[in-house]
């Protein structure tokens, strides 16, 4: 299983946003921060503020919250909101051309391996992500730079 940059974008953006609490986070800072691509994290936002995941505020005191507590975001669900393909082999899909699949046993081993890959997933929510010692919190917020002042973005774009 591999889950794709899309997904992870999606957990960091909602890791970071989290970690401000009623701070307003920018896509800019964001990027900034993870020294990745500003234009797809604009997409990764969009998505999950349309999703209900993020509540992304315009203008000149704009910037982004958490749409939902943290308690609230379950991370399977967003695996499953933000993965676009999660056929692990051809025979989970619609144009299954393999010649064996009538007698095959690898369709189901590996769609029971993905329900126990997302079910695990299912027993964890954003806060689970923030981790429950304000040590580990703390790193992530010096790892992240949040105590230094970033440049507010002109414009939030969601």
């Amino acid at each position: 299983m591999h889950i794709t940059r899309y997904t992870d974008y999606s957990l960091r953006v909602l890791l970071y946003v989290a970690l401000k609490g009623e701070e307003r986070s920018t896509i800019s800072e964001i990027a900034e921060r993870y020294n990745i691509s500003r234009n797809h994290l604009m997409k990764v936002v969009q998505e999950l503020n349309r999703k209900g995941y993020l509540q992304a505020i315009r203008g000149k005191h704009g910037g982004l919250l958490l749409k939902q507590r943290a308690e609230n975001i379950n991370i399977g669900a967003l695996v499953r909101d933000t993965e676009q393909d999660l056929e692990l082999v051809e025979c989970f899909g619609d144009r299954n051309q393999c010649v064996i699949t009538p007698a095959c046993r690898i369709k189901t081993m590996l769609a029971e391996a993905l329900d126990a890959f997302l079910g695990v997933l299912d027993g964890y929510t954003l806060a689970d992500m923030l981790g429950p010692d304000p040590r580990m919190r703390s790193e992530l917020i010096r790892l992240l730079q949040l105590n230094s002042s970033p440049q507010p973005d002109p414009q939030v774009s969601a």
